[in-house]
């Protein structure tokens, strides 16, 4: 079944205030397909160009925060207009794509609607931004400050070593040593060990 397109002013409650006009200015321009999406374990969105004469289509999960979103949205917005201007000669997050997004982050932080640590983020990515959001880590460190706190929720990398959290689906680690830029960490049931980004959320075992 085709996932349903949010209504517009629906939209505005995903928005932080005052960047709703902005952002639909280039939904229309485009003729963008907008849909909000269940959480995604591997993706915050999702593109895909138009065929034929259909809409390009772009989904955002909708658990996001509302500065998370919006960086998700101009993220898959920048793939758009890569597209428009490129069509598929170009890789998904090459420079083209690179320039495109940073120079759509641009517009937005000149409109001073991000808090400071945001901006000072996102700032330094104008020049090489990564291929995701969950690639940057230091933003996504970030951008988890304005999430709505869940008791007993936290980053793997704010858990003690030895301490055992839980993750969707009621599968319970082991922290162990950092390796480099992620965390080993031993799954109870089975023993394996299993590589985890720091700054992905799970839920502490007491």
């Amino acid at each position: 079944m085709p996932k349903k397109e949010v209504p517009l002013l629906q939209l505005a409650n995903y928005l932080p205030e005052g960047t709703f006009e902005w952002v639909v200015e280039y939904l229309h321009q485009y003729k963008v397909h907008l849909t909000i999406a269940k959480s995604r374990e591997s993706i915050l969105g999702d593109y895909r160009h138009k065929i034929d004469t259909k809409h390009h289509r772009i989904s955002v999960n909708g658990n996001l925060n509302k500065f998370a979103f919006l960086v998700t949205l101009l993220h898959e917005l920048a793939h758009l207009l890569t597209y428009e201007k490129f069509g598929r000669r170009v890789r998904a997050h090459g420079d083209e794509w690179k320039t495109i997004y940073g120079q759509i982050l641009a517009k937005f932080i000149e409109k001073k609607i991000f808090p400071d640590d945001i901006e000072k983020e996102l700032k330094r990515t104008l020049n090489n931004p990564g291929a995701s959001t969950c690639a940057e880590v230091s933003l996504q460190r970030v951008l988890y400050r304005y999430d709505g706190k869940k008791n007993g929720f936290m980053l793997v990398e704010q858990i003690a070593e030895g301490k055992t959290f839980e993750i969707a689906g009621g599968r319970q680690f082991l922290k162990g040593a950092k390796r480099r830029t992620r965390h080993v960490c031993k799954e109870v049931a089975t023993g394996k060990n299993f590589l985890f980004s720091g700054v992905y959320e799970v839920k502490l075992v007491v």
